[in-house]
């Protein structure tokens, strides 16, 4: 064994993704064996000669494993164990030596830190001291002729020192370990010949090209010229030995490339003459090669950004090197003081290496053969002179490079080589990956394109003719066939190949241009195939003939069986059907009668007793109702009275104060006028009348005055009454409020109560649960539990103190409601009061405003020329005399606003305002001559109304009671319109004579003339009036007289007649009221129609109608206080929730994130813990009502057996024969079930085909238990388990798993049926297990459930079976899901807006994608968690186990992770801040999706930490080197791919955000270099989780099963 150029800077260095030496490695895997502790090792990471590749791990191999290999094979080889760990103890010695570090004292020393680990370590394992090393690491020792000096050296120098000592002692070991090898391999036999393998490692290129790459392409170049004249060498022989015409080709020669590497005046030349140089360096070195070969030399160049690099062109491509560290490299130099220390070593192995040194014999070293060592170190002892063997030492690393490369080209040379080119597919190591340019790359590098070239230039596919003829011989037909092969193949290929110059005839082969093989291949296949297709038609055709007659004959054969089978059956089945239907009948009409009896007995209870309540409350209501009226009478009556004599005392006392002033102003103007002779005897005409007229007046002013005087003392009668009622009303009100505050101390106790009554609930359960789990649960469980209650104890204190809050707040509630109502109600009346205060006000400025306005009649008197007549208009005769005293006081107040506001307005607009009031005063007068006209319409109707009764009258007898109540009202009516008229005339007269102007009353004015003329007018109408009234009077008079009661009833007919011509409502009700009173049974109480008694038949009936109307509002009022009630507490529960967010927000916003996010999810736990408490009350108060529902069930039946029984038992012998039998039902005794299922084996196809392949997975998961289909498979292996039959067993479990495959081929993209097989299928898994009989699986299992364990077969391999049919269901279910999650995604995580506004303007250039705003048929975040909800509902309902479901959900988030990352980064639009924000929200609410359903611990969140990273770095800030580095630990989920690719399309949207900088992200990429990524961009959206199915044991006893019919499983039986 010889070594060729050992790669010793691998032992300090390594490039990217690039490993040390195995056997480093291997030591560390097996550190921790016993032999090995002494070795102090450790993890590969902890040592700095093997992490700096950053790859300490290959996939696929254990470097455990490996160190056995290679310990083995040093045993094999003849190492005994103690130099195997004394290598061993050199190797780790190494490891410690590279972690050895150094501290600067200044530019030029350093030193090591004392007690440094590494170091101590290093010198126990080489058996040295400390301190001499400590010491030479820092030290070099200078000798000159005289004496020696001891200089420190910087700390790049030791650095250096340390790895050239690393790789110093490694290459004696490397030769130490070859020499022993040659040893144990050498043989006595001379050696003639020998087979050499040499492994030679490729051309390379980096970013940074140093020492090692120059000499590796060095190398290759040497090897890829003597491979490029070996091919050419034999191509040559080739064509020449089979007399083949050739022409010469050239190929590409790198003995250029060589001579400026080797040559003389050579890069190694100049290299090895700057290291002797006292002063030498790197820089200076390339300013030789540039002034020595640069535009010299078409293959050097210079860079055009560097003076420390040069490029040269190889025969692969251009490699640029870094002349930085070349001179170091290539001394490679290793202190003398260093060796020597290790030379006294205590550790005997050691010594030996450097004794050796001179004897170990390399290609370089000076063997017998004329090869030198192959490295040698300038080391030497301080008092050797300087001579021959120091000139050995000095030897450059490149000059020992070049040395050895010779020797392996002659040993090449003089010997036949044969190449093998390794091709790697892709630089990462990944399985099916192939990168086509690495391999093109490659395949230049290694020259074999050229190779190629070389040899397709001429013939490159060669067949010998025995070859050719037995390839070929397909095409050939029997003529063409000759005893000469040669001549055969000759005439065959002149038919084949038309041209000639495609192929040519050696001596022994035939050779082919390219492309021609190929062509010879089709058509031979061709013909092969065609002769294939022909043999197989006509096998296939007697195989499917002899199959079809046999089918034919078995298919007639079963339907014969079949169809006599199924015929019996049928018969069996209508037998049997009909006997069922009488039994049925029978049977139903007991049933039926005996519930509707009981029914019928139970109505009649219930109707009276709830007829009784409803007479008790309507009498109750009807009680109360009539007390309010009373109430309501009396205090509507009083206030009525108060207000009208208020109002009349204010009247009066304006009246008085009015007429006063007029009679101070009247006996002025008689004073003036007195004087005047001829004034006093106009005057006195008519004076007598006018004193008596006033002496009128006074009388009946001082009557009015009497009756208001008491109808003021009744007022405060009734006044004092009403404030005591009030006062009893409001000591009733503080009654109810103090018993409400009782009732609501006695919920306080109740609720107190219920609460203690939960507590000892809650104990007893978890009592109950402690009692039955101890033996099975450990510790912890019990401490957890003693924990879970703690929590639900405070959870009850907690929902206890909200109970009592709510308590007292809702009384706080009812008396402030009570309060606020009887506020509200004396605020009421306190605004009655101010109302009427009010109009009492504006009575009093609108007289004042008269009075003052008075002056201003004269001007508009002139304006006005003439003036129509007004008519005359009255009221409906209907109207009350009080509404027709109050209208023209409420017309003047209509129009008092306008007045008040143009007081202040010039002068000049006064007459058109008083104006307007004069126009009034005519539409009144107008007014009044219309109810004139009206009143005088009536009266003839009714003198016409009147005459027609008299004629009926004297043809008939009854009385008419109705019509003169009827005349009477009307009678009063006409009196009450006459005496208003009249007092209307006399104001009117008053305030037109009581004037201070006398022009404008003078007889001549017009509006004197014009108001004299109303006045005459309306004198005329009254005298009229007078008239008609004292004519009905007498009508009314004689119709009394001609009246005689009689007791007889009124002619239907009549009435009818009547009633068609009455045209007024009022004249219909009037008449109903008259004939009630003429029906009744005593008409002698009422003989007399006068104006009481009208008025209180009147009265009566309105008041039953107020009554009605009064009870329905009562109950409206109820109703809509109820509501309004309800709608009180829903609003203070809202507004208190309301200000409990708000605080809450309010909090969460003063909080850090982290707080926030705690302080949110604390707030929605305790709100869903009350809710799960309220739903389990539910559940209980359910569950309770339940049993008691089946106790009384358990009752009644037996209850009914034992009647049917005992009527059974009083039936008589003879009865018995006589009568027919009916039904009785006869108890069946409780049998106890095994928990299995019986079925014949050719029913087995049935129950296939009813549980799985027709069964619909949504009524079986809503209406059954899950897995229900599992559990009975289970049984009926059980069954056949139990009968010991094995092939039942086995045909039952393998159709069964075949149903489940075509269920899932027939209905795969259906989720719900995927996944309810999935349950049922993992169901039937844990069946199996539970009940195999393996203690692993019975740890949870009750007595019962052990003795139900299978016992006669292992199913072991059936488990597995299922298992991988599960898997199968998984993925098939994830397919599913990806199918109906991937075009939700994209639209609901990156397109939609969540927050509405936050992307603002979309950034200008881009193509338009989706609006912010959702249309129709586009998909939401909501959409997706709806989905998500669906997904979770359905797997469980279906009773999927929870570690399945968790599984599901990590694959779904991972799903909706990577597709949208992916899009993220294929699109520019989406790469924004506000995007990004976007993004994070959607993962919030995915976050919160998974806190609701408890699925946080699933791993799914984990899985969106990539998409979370991105989102983070679209807000970011990313400008400066500390951003630059918050982003590279952020986006530790992200390749560095993705990381540039976002941060390049990266885009701002408004003002305030930037572009990257391109400087930026070249920082991020520097800052990444080192890390081991994938460079693969996209995600693997398609990548599935593996699964795993955890045992999880069913508590469900299987004898407790019981088979639904609606599964149509009505073969099978219990057993």
């Amino acid at each position: 064994m010889r070594t060729y150029l050992l790669e010793k800077s691998r032992v300090v260095f390594q490039a990217e993704e690039e490993r040390n030496y195995h056997i480093f490695y291997q030591l560390c895997a097996s550190a921790a064996l016993p032999e090995f502790k002494t070795l102090r090792l450790g993890n590969a990471n902890y040592f700095h000669y093997t992490k700096q590749g950053g790859s300490p791990v290959i996939d696929g191999v254990d470097d455990a494993k490996e160190m056995v290999n290679t310990r083995q094979a040093c045993t094999l080889l003849g190492i005994s164990d103690s130099y195997q760990m004394g290598i061993f103890r050199i190797l780790a010695g190494i490891l410690h030596l590279g972690n050895v570090e150094f501290a600067s004292r200044d530019s030029d020393s350093c030193t090591v830190p004392p007690k440094h680990e590494p170091l101590t370590i290093f010198c126990d394992l080489m058996g040295v001291e400390y301190e001499e090393m400590a010491h030479w690491l820092c030290h070099r020792k200078l000798a000159t002729a005289t004496e020696t000096y001891i200089k420190p050296i910087s700390k790049l120098h030791a650095i250096n020192a340390r790895d050239a000592l690393a790789k110093h002692i490694y290459a004696n070991l490397f030769n130490w370990i070859v020499d022993h090898v040659n040893k144990a391999l050498h043989a006595a036999v001379k050696q003639h010949s020998f087979i050499g393998v040499l492994d030679i490692y490729g051309f390379e290129t980096f970013e940074i090209n140093s020492f090692e790459q120059f000499c590796i392409n060095y190398a290759n170049e040497k090897l890829q010229q003597q491979f490029n004249m070996h091919v050419f060498k034999l191509e040559q022989e080739e064509y020449m030995k089979e007399q083949i015409p050739w022409t010469l080709i050239d190929f590409y020669d790198n003995q250029p490339c060589i001579n400026l590497i080797e040559a003389k005046m050579g890069v190694l030349d100049l290299l090895d003459e700057e290291c002797k140089m006292p002063k030498g360096s790197d820089d200076s070195w390339a300013q030789k090669l540039y002034n020595t070969h640069l535009n010299k030399c078409a293959l050097f160049e210079k860079p055009r950004m560097s003076n420390k690099a040069f490029i040269i062109k190889h025969f692969a491509d251009k490699v640029e090197y870094q002349c930085e560290g070349f001179l170091e490299k290539n001394k490679d130099t290793v202190y003398e003081e260093q060796i020597r220390v290790l030379k006294s070593s205590k550790f005997k192995l050691l010594p030996e290496l450097f004794q050796d040194e001179e004897k170990v014999l390399s290609p370089t070293s000076a063997a017998p053969s004329g090869r030198v060592p192959l490295t040698r170190m300038p080391v030497k002892p301080a008092k050797a002179r300087p001579g021959q063997a120091s000139k050995e030492h000095k030897k450059t690393v490149g000059h020992q490079f070049r040395n050895s490369l010779h020797l392996l080209m002659e040993t090449l040379n003089a010997t036949t080589p044969h190449y093998v080119r390794c091709i790697k597919p892709n630089d990462f190591k990944f399985p099916f990956t192939f990168d086509e340019k690495r391999a093109v790359q490659q395949l230049r590098a290694c020259g074999v394109l050229e190779t190629i070239r070389i040899s397709a230039a001429g013939f490159p596919s060669r067949w010998t003719y025995q070859e050719f003829f037995s390839r070929y011989r397909v095409l050939m037909k029997q003529r063409d066939v000759l005893g000469d092969r040669k001549q055969t193949c000759k005439n065959v290929l002149e038919k084949l190949i038309q041209d000639k110059d495609k192929y040519q005839f050696g001596k022994t082969k035939i050779f082919f241009r390219a492309g021609q093989v190929a062509y010879l291949e089709k058509i031979r296949a061709d013909k092969l195939r065609a002769a294939c297709i022909r043999i197989q038609k006509t096998i296939r055709g007697w195989l499917m003939r002899k199959k079809y007659m046999r089918m034919r004959k078995a298919a007639i054969t079963i339907q014969r069986h079949v169809r006599g089978y199924q015929a019996r059956c049928y018969a069996k089945f209508l037998r049997r059907t009909r006997a069922a239907i009488t039994i049925q009948k029978f049977q139903r009409m007991y049933v039926v009668r005996k519930r509707y009896r009981c029914m019928r007995d139970a109505t009649i209870a219930l109707q009276a007793l709830l007829r009784g309540y409803m007479v008790r409350n309507k009498y109750q209501m009807m009680l109360r109702e009539h007390k309010s009226v009373v109430i309501q009478k009396h205090v509507r009556g009083w206030l009525a009275r108060r207000r009208y004599g208020r109002t009349l005392r204010a009247i009066v006392y304006l009246q008085c104060c009015y007429r006063r002033m007029m009679a101070k102003r009247e006996l002025k103007k008689l004073k003036i006028e007195a004087r005047s002779v001829e004034r006093y005897k106009k005057l006195h005409i008519g004076l007598e009348n006018k004193i008596m007229q006033l002496q009128r007046k006074i009388d009946e002013q001082n009557k009015e005055y009497k009756s208001l005087l008491e109808k003021m003392t009744a007022l405060e009668v009734t006044y004092t009454t009403e404030t005591e009622k009030l006062r009893g009303d409001v000591e009733r009100l503080r009654l109810s409020e103090e018993e409400a505050r009782s009732a609501t101390s006695r919920v306080l106790s109740l609720q107190e109560e219920i609460a203690k009554l939960r507590t000892e609930l809650h104990h007893t359960q978890a009592e109950k649960k402690s009692i039955e789990e101890r033996a099975d649960k450990y510790k912890h469980e019990t401490e957890q539990l003693v924990s879970e209650l703690k929590e639900q104890n405070s959870l009850l204190k907690t929902e206890k103190e909200e109970l009592n809050r709510r308590i007292h707040d809702q009384a706080k509630e009812i008396t402030e409601s009570m309060e606020r109502k009887l506020v509200e109600e004396t605020k009421q009346l306190e605004l009655d009061l101010n109302d009427e205060r009010l109009r009492y006000q504006n009575l009093l400025n609108e007289f004042s405003r008269l009075e003052e306005r008075y002056d201003d009649l004269k001007d508009e008197m002139n304006l006005m020329v003439s003036i129509p007549k007004p008519g005359h208009k009255r009221t409906d005769s209907t109207h009350s005399s009080n509404e027709s005293e109050y209208t023209f006081s409420s017309e003047i107040t209509e129009a008092e606003d306008l007045p008040l506001r143009m007081e202040q307005e010039p002068s000049e607009k006064k007459a058109a305002l008083d104006m307007s009031l004069f126009l009034k005063l005519q539409k009144r007068v107008s007014e009044l001559e219309q109810e004139k006209q009206s009143l005088q319409d009536e009266l003839d109707r009714k003198e016409e109304q009147a005459l027609r009764a008299k004629a009926k009258e004297e043809e008939r007898p009854p009385i008419r009671g109705a019509e003169l109540e009827y005349e009477s009202l009307k009678r009063q009516e006409l009196e009450s319109e006459n005496k208003k008229l009249k007092n209307e005339l006399n104001e009117l007269q008053k305030a037109l004579t009581e004037t201070r102007a006398p022009e404008v009353t003078a007889p001549g004015a017009p509006a004197y003339r014009v108001l004299l003329d109303q006045l005459t007018s309306v004198s005329e109408e009254l005298e009229v009036r007078k008239e008609e009234v004292l004519i009905l009077r007498s009508q009314l008079v004689s119709q009394k007289e001609a009246i005689q009661p009689k007791h007889t009833m009124t002619d239907a007919t009549i009435l009818l007649e009547d009633v068609q011509k009455m045209k007024d409502k009022g004249e219909i009700a009037q008449a109903y009221i008259g004939l009630k009173e003429t029906n009744r049974q005593s008409p002698q109480d009422y003989h007399m129609l006068n104006e009481d008694g009208e008025l209180w038949l009147a009265y009566e009936g309105l008041k039953q109608a107020n009554r009605l109307l009064e009870s329905q509002l009562q109950s409206q009022r109820k109703s809509h206080e109820n509501e309004l009630e309800s709608l009180r507490g829903e609003i203070q529960s809202l507004k208190e929730e309301n200000n409990r967010q708000q605080q809450l927000l309010a909090q969460n916003l003063q909080l850090p994130p982290e707080a926030r996010i705690e302080a949110s999810l604390q707030h929605e736990i305790t709100r869903l813990t009350n809710e799960n408490l309220d739903l389990m009350e539910q559940l209980e108060k359910q569950d309770k009502t339940v049993r008691k529902l089946k106790k009384q069930l358990k009752v009644f039946a037996k209850k009914i057996g034992e009647l049917e029984v005992g009527q059974m038992e009083n039936i008589s012998p003879g009865q018995i024969i006589d009568e027919p039998i009916r039904p009785v039902n006869i108890p069946r005794k409780e049998k106890d079930f095994q928990g299995m299922l019986e079925y014949k084996k050719e029913d087995e196809q049935k129950l296939v085909k009813n549980l799985i392949l027709e069964l619909k997975p949504r009524g079986v998961a809503v209406n059954l238990i899950p897995g229900l289909p599992a559990y009975i498979l289970f049984m009926c292996v059980r069954h056949a388990d139990y009968l010991n039959d094995d092939q039942k067993v086995r045909s039952l479990l393998t159709s069964t798993i075949n149903g489940i495959k075509k269920v899932l081929k027939k209905r795969g993209d259906d989720f719900e049926t995927v996944s309810f097989w999935l349950s049922n299928t993992c169901r039937f898994l844990h069946c199996l297990k539970q009940y195999s009989g393996e203690e692993g699986f019975m740890k949870h299992n009750t007595p019962r459930q052990n003795e139900h364990c299978l016992t006669n077969f292992d199913l072991a391999e059936y488990r597995q079976v299922l298992s991988d049919l599960a898997i199968q269901i998984y993925q098939q279910l994830v397919r599913v899901l990806e199918n109906i999650l991937q075009p939700m995604i994209v639209s609901g995580m990156l397109e939609h807006e969540t927050i509405q506004g936050v992307s603002g303007v979309k950034p200008t250039g881009l193509r338009k994608r989706t609006s912010s705003i959702a249309d129709e048929g586009t998909y939401t975040l909501d959409s997706i968690i709806r989905q998500l909800n669906s997904f979770h509902s359905v797997m469980c309902q279906h009773g999927m186990d929870p570690e399945l479901i968790k599984q599901v959900v990590k694959q779904m988030f991972y799903i909706i992770g990577a597709v949208t990352l992916n899009n993220l980064l294929l699109r520019k639009d989406m790469c924004s801040w506000s995007k990004g924000m976007q993004i994070r929200y959607n993962v919030s609410q995915l976050e919160e999706w998974l806190r609701d359903k408890n699925l946080m611990n699933s791993g799914a969140k984990e899985t969106l930490e990539p998409l979370i990273q991105a989102a983070q770095l679209l807000q970011v800030k990313k400008k400066t080197d500390e951003d630059a580095e918050a982003i590279c630990s952020m986006c530790n989920a992200l390749t560095t791919a993705q990381i540039v690719k976002v941060l390049n399309l990266y885009t701002p949207v408004n003002e305030f955000e930037e572009r990257v900088l391109v400087s930026f992200i070249r920082t991020i990429q520097v800052r990444l270099r080192d890390r081991k990524d994938s460079p693969q961009l996209l995600m693997d959206a398609k990548h599935i989780f593996p699964v795993t199915f955890p045992f999880n044991p069913s508590s469900l006893a299987l004898e407790t099963i019981q088979i639904p019919a609606s599964l149509g499983l009505g073969f099978i039986s219990r057993v």
